[in-house]
């Protein structure tokens, strides 16, 4: 069963708006590339992703997905994510791609093994919907569909009872199953709050991201002041 991986990505420097007052100056955008960078490469070394495609308009994120040898798709009007997500699936459609993932950028925990896990069960089982909820139980961080086109995505706020709804208005079989590499995504302060804490807690994972925040904890770094107590006047 082929299966085309479809990450959209907004351009960096319009991303994450809700972190800019926890982020200093350039630091959102090289994290957002960071995450996106962890995500595709996940995305590759998934066994039963057959293919990736990325649709963007940003330059920096499409100079990645040469390197990487993914597709690249182009975003010319730049409507959001469920707009990015259909020009995927429509190549996926026209290029015969028996389903289609919709996974976002800035979920940088993705494990392969795991992914390749819940494309197996999704295949044995016949789903033609699975819908991956975000750590909140409302949100949309993956979306798998047999046919490409079986539904039309719903991205966005309260985008988990969107999505079931449709594939129940469809007719779809259809599942909602957490996977815990999927969970996290960051979109507040709080979300890149708890993705620190997992990095912490957890070593070799994400390795993009983790260099992003390191170098962004070194530049909040205060300058170190020099100890005038020993000093001798003369």
């Amino acid at each position: 069963m082929r299966t085309l991986a479809v990450l959209p990505i907004k351009r960096f420097d319009a991303a994450k708006q809700r972190l800019a007052d926890a982020l200093p100056g350039g630091s959102r955008p090289a994290l957002v590339l960071a995450m996106f960078s962890d995500v595709l490469v996940a995305l590759r070394h998934a066994e039963r992703v057959d293919a990736v495609a990325v649709v963007t308009a940003d330059p920096l994120a499409q100079a990645r997905v040469r390197a990487e040898g993914a597709f690249l798709l182009e975003d010319p009007d730049q409507a959001g994510q469920s707009a990015a997500a259909r020009i995927g699936i429509e190549h996926a459609r026209t290029e015969g791609y028996d389903r289609v993932l919709l996974v976002p950028g800035d979920t940088p925990l993705l494990d392969p093994l795991e992914l390749d896990a819940v494309l197996d069960r999704a295949a044995r089982e016949g789903l033609e919907a699975l819908i991956v909820p975000d750590r909140h139980g409302t949100g949309t961080n993956a979306l798998l569909l047999r046919p490409p086109d079986a539904m039309a995505p719903s991205f966005g706020h309260g985008s988990l009872e969107r999505h079931v709804g449709a594939a129940e208005d469809a007719g779809l079989t259809a599942r909602v199953e957490n996977t815990e590499s999927l969970l996290n995504d960051v979109d507040t302060p709080d979300d890149l709050a708890v993705l620190r804490d997992v990095l912490d807690g957890r070593r070799g994972l994400a390795p993009m991201t983790r260099g992003a925040l390191a170098q962004i904890d070194r530049a909040r770094a205060p300058f170190p002041v020099a100890d005038r107590s020993s000093s001798v006047e003369v």
